[in-house]
């Protein structure tokens, strides 16, 4: 009979090319989950280099240091074995999970599903493995396999099960995306049903440029059942323990894949052969913590904080700026920095004009004041005079148009980057997806700055977002009048965002249909959208291409982030 096994999987947050670093994070991980009697640990996708490295995997001398942060991690894993992921130079470059045990490299299984599409460019870089591959720890068959390896219904994962293994394992770096985690909480239940074997699923976490990686490892029985479940947005050494039995008792009273296996019996490779540790003793119930799942603008929130927290600590910042107006974005983008660094680290300007309103204004000191976080005032109209003065005689005999108003946010974008070129710090831009969309921004103006905190944050979201921080638990910093308040530039009087757009009641819907469903102008329609509505919108999006393509990066939270995902022509006649 085969005891229960104790597994430990290492949530870790890696930062991509820090080799040393991520070196240190998994040895510990080695070390706490040894201290925890744990018999088989294992880290995510790519842990030793980061992921997704791209480019740097084009070096050879960035694959050699990998394979000696890998040789050095192995030889402290006496007392255990430890899953690894790593890029491997052979013949090719694979995606690889590195079997370490006994202090040696023992075994080596290569991805098999290399994914491009969306953000994933895995076959610029890598050649594929052709098949799934097995260890045995003791009496526990072990069936290995990558992030997109289990994903794909079959095999290799089914292979792994059919030739015997109970427990499949899945190593990953799973990008985040507003809904997603408990896609693939639903999808490794199947796995685990489908296979009649438990499933251990260990996720990077953490911020990478524009992706944020949300955790959520998880183990489940061969019943489907959620045993252990890792927090989501935060490190974490999760330990469970399974029946390693489980399985080959149901499979022994469940004959349907007989007939499978009559058919066309896998061929899998044993890679290894492994001395099982002793678990603890006496040994622990089946199981592990299992973390609450959040709900979903909880869920967003928590990954703009994260996404935003590891871009500023990973680049090395120690403050970021933005000028702040009153309106909801703004709003929105300070919360989120607060939460993210800390009020001592979020400086603020406000920066007035002659058409911003006293309500307005009072409204965005009044929101520095519930942050604690410091505030300038830097009135823009003496440079507003200056640029007339200066410009005067070219625009001589034509009225004021979209010109001067832009020249009021490229103004205040100039002041933003002096701070940031002065002091060192990092200026967060406040622009949402809808306005992106359709490209109601200024290049060089409110477009300029360092990192775009919610720039894939539909307009309607930015409401549910800070409405759900704005709750009186948290403190309800944001001024009620910035969340009740008809959206407005403030560039010209009375000037609204629904003379220029849409509502954006409206507005969100067809772009989610023509930007994150890749919908036609008819299928639009036949959603119940207005003709006119959707040639408006299509227009807009197509011819503001250009303006995206210099935007700064900012947090991917939908399908179809602008840059990673959505990658369409700046010369463009399609017309939609």
């Amino acid at each position: 009979m085969t005891g229960p096994l104790t597994l430990a999987l290492g949530q870790i947050n890696p930062t991509v090319g820090d080799i040393a670093g991520n070196e240190r994070k998994i040895a510990d991980g080695i070390e706490s989950a040894r201290a925890a009697s744990a018999q088989l640990v294992m880290f995510p996708e790519l842990a030793v280099t980061g992921y997704p490295p791209e480019d740097l995997l084009l070096k050879e001398h960035f694959l050699r240091d990998a394979r000696a942060a890998l040789e050095r991690i192995a030889a402290q894993t006496h007392g255990t074995v430890a899953l690894v992921g790593f890029p491997e130079r052979a013949d090719d470059v694979y995606n690889a999970c590195a079997v370490l045990a006994e202090g040696e490299i023992r075994a080596i299984y290569r991805k098999v599903y290399l994914p491009n599409y969306g953000v994933f460019d895995e076959q610029r870089y890598f050649q594929s493995g052709t098949h799934g591959a097995l260890i045995e720890v003791g009496d526990v068959t072990v069936g290995l396999t990558v992030c997109e390896d289990i994903w794909e219904p079959g095999s290799p994962a089914s292979d792994e099960a059919f030739s015997g293994a109970s427990l499949l394992v899945n190593i990953s770096a799973s990008p985040f995306h507003a809904g997603k985690g408990l896609d693939r909480e639903r999808m490794l239940i199947q796995r685990a049903r489908d296979s009649v074997a438990a499933v251990a699923f260990c996720a990077q976490v953490g911020g990478q440029d524009e992706l944020v990686f949300d955790g959520h490892s998880l183990v489940i029985d061969h019943e489907g059942v959620v045993m252990a479940r890792g927090a989501q947005f935060a490190e974490e050494l999760l330990i469970a323990t399974i029946d390693s039995e489980g399985p080959r008792g149901s499979r022994l009273r469940d004959a349907r894949h007989r007939p499978a296996l009559r058919r066309a019996r896998p061929d899998v490779p044993v890679l290894a052969r492994l001395e099982l540790a002793p678990g603890p003793v006496p040994p622990p119930p089946v199981g592990g913590p299992v973390a609450e799942l959040l709900e979903p603008t909880a869920e967003v929130y928590a990954a703009l904080v994260l996404g935003l927290h590891d871009y500023v600590e990973k680049n090395g910042f120690r403050h970021v700026v933005m000028g702040l107006s009153g309106g909801i974005d703004s709003a929105l983008v300070a919360v989120i920095a607060v939460d993210a660094l800390g009020s001592d680290r979020v400086s603020a300007v406000v920066m007035p004009s002659p058409y911003s309103s006293a309500v307005t204004q009072a409204d965005a000191r009044r929101l520095a004041a519930n942050l604690g976080i410091e505030a300038f005032d830097l009135p823009i109209d003496p440079a507003m005079q200056a640029y007339d003065g200066m410009l005067s005689g070219l625009f001589d005999g034509r009225p004021p148009d979209l010109t001067e108003e832009n020249l009021q946010a490229r103004i205040r974008g100039n002041l933003l980057m002096a701070l940031s070129n002065k002091f060192g710090w990092l200026v967060l831009t406040t622009g949402n997806k809808s306005e992106m969309a359709v490209g109601y921004s200024t290049l060089y103006g409110d477009s300029a700055g360092g990192f775009a905190v919610i720039k894939d944050c539909p307009k309607t979201l930015v409401y549910e977002l800070a409405r759900h921080r704005n709750v009186p638990s948290a403190g309800e910093p944001i001024p009620p009048s910035i969340i009740d308040r008809a959206p407005s530039a403030e560039l010209r009087p009375d000037q609204r965002d629904a003379d220029s757009l849409p509502p954006y009641e409206l507005l969100d819907p067809i772009l989610d249909g023509y930007i994150e469903d890749d919908l036609g102008r008819e299928q639009l329609i036949l959603r119940g959208f207005a003709t006119d509505d959707v040639n408006r919108v299509i227009a807009l999006v197509d011819r503001a291409e250009y303006k995206r393509r210099q935007a700064p990066p900012g947090i991917k939270i939908t399908t179809k982030a602008f840059g990673r995902d959505r990658r369409v022509p700046i010369t463009n006649r399609y017309g939609g």
